[in-house]
């Protein structure tokens, strides 16, 4: 594809003009309700200033790049991430205190300056996608790799999964990057084998795919959902498995994978129910959280009253109690939300979720070329499945994983990883021009 030169992204700029105004508003709002005065600085306003530059600046430098390509993925992003940083603000005592929750702002200011330095390496980097598909064995090898590690290195940071790394300093989650890197190996395959898979022959009534090219698939999506298990984090287990029958669906558009697929999960989250104590635990709380209310059930309750809490408005940022939710920042991030924006605030975050996934959608279904269509129908549900099954559980329609929600939730590797993503679907929405 021919590039011209740098240009202005203006709608782009215009739109990323909504989280800049949040991020001041908001942050002044939470300053105001803890310190009850009018007096401030722009001082106490530092993390939105610098969230504000890193905004202008990504869009410039999308400019210079030459970047042709969607002007609302970003603002959209740019608004979860501005929620999320609120949250991570308003958990601090202070203001640019000390402690635990002023330690979690400041590494959350930290990581998403850092997620958006990502995004301006990805998009500088990847101009073409074909070389991630010439490496389509090395994803595979390289995710399965990553997940065995974590399995015997791995450590346990209280949720009962060995799903880290200990680095020292840091500590990194694996976990997210191998689903990245699975996206990258089933959309190469599946681009290869198209036609083999969209053929069959047939047994009796069965119309039955032919056998020995979906086994290297199959297999290696299996060791790494195995691993997964091993793990005991079933969560990003379900993930994997949705992103795969997605994707297989899209490549092959045949409905039986799906319908076989669903029903192997059946059978599984049967023999789950059997197996793993864990999984058992977590449907009884999920069902009948207040059999156990100041226990394993803290979670799931604190978080109905704090969705009760907030009516239709809200309390308003810094007028919640959203720290009597266990692990608020990470798992239950939505519940504070819900309490401080109210259900207002959630309809509106969950339209956010809607409409990026729908514009990732639709950026797939303007991509010619198979292979970066079927990568960006595998990037674009990573983060939808991720967003439903967080919410799910948030709400309790769902049972409670360990997945964290997409750009708003508290965690590096999180939020680098689902930049990178973006950082791929705006290169991608070049080729879906006209």
């Amino acid at each position: 594809m021919k590039r011209g030169g740098p240009i202005v992204r203006w709608l782009e700029l215009q739109l990323l003009v909504v989280p800049a105004t949040a991020a001041l508003v908001g942050l002044l709002t939470i300053y105001l309700a803890r310190v009850g005065t009018t007096r401030w600085t722009w001082s106490d306003l530092t993390a939105s200033l610098i969230f504000i530059a890193v905004l202008g600046l990504t869009s410039i430098w999308l400019g210079i790049l030459g970047l042709r390509g969607d002007q609302l993925v970003l603002p959209i992003v740019a608004m979860l991430a501005c929620l999320g940083l609120l949250l991570s603000q308003r958990l601090s005592p202070t203001i640019g205190g000390s402690g635990v929750w002023a330690s979690l702002s400041q590494r959350q200011l930290a990581y998403l300056v850092l997620a958006f330095a990502v995004l301006w390496v990805t998009v500088l980097v990847v101009r073409r996608f074909e070389w991630i598909k010439r490496f389509k064995y090395t994803w595979a090898l390289g995710a399965s790799a990553l997940t065995l590690f974590t399995m015997f290195f791995g450590t346990d940071l209280g949720s009962g999964a060995r799903l880290w790394l200990d680095l020292g300093p840091i500590t990194v989650q694996p976990g997210e990057i191998v689903k990245v890197l699975l996206v990258f190996f089933l959309a190469s395959y599946l681009d290869d084998y198209r036609e083999l898979l969209t053929s069959s022959y047939r047994i009796g009534p069965l119309s039955l795919p032919p056998i020995p090219y979906l086994i290297p698939l199959v297999a290696m999506w299996g060791i790494a959902v195995l691993a997964v298990v091993l793990q005991n984090d079933l969560g990003n287990a379900l993930l994997l498995y949705g992103v795969f029958l997605v994707m297989l669906y899209a490549a092959s558009g045949r409905g039986y994978y799906v319908a076989g697929g669903l029903l192997a999960f059946a059978g599984a989250v049967i023999v789950a129910l059997r197996v793993f104590p864990r999984v058992q635990q977590r449907i009884h709380i999920w069902l009948n959280p207040w059999s156990d209310p100041t226990g394993l059930g803290m979670q799931p309750v604190q978080a109905d009253l704090a969705f009760a809490h907030g009516h239709i408005f809200g309390s308003g940022w810094g007028f919640g109690y959203p720290q009597a939710v266990p692990v608020v920042a990470t798992d239950y991030a939505f519940a504070a939300i819900g309490e401080e924006l109210g259900s207002l605030g959630t309809i509106a975050l969950v339209a956010l979720y809607l409409v990026l996934i729908l514009r990732g959608f639709l950026i797939a279904l303007r991509i010619r070329n198979g292979f970066v269509r079927l990568l960006t129908v595998g990037l674009v549900t990573v983060l939808g499945l991720q967003t439903i099954i967080i919410l799910g559980g948030n709400v309790r329609l769902l049972p409670l994983t360990g997945i964290t929600l997409p750009f708003v939730s508290a965690g590096g590797s999180s939020l680098i990883t689902n930049f990178l993503i973006v950082g791929l679907l705006l290169r991608a929405s070049e080729q879906a021009r006209g």
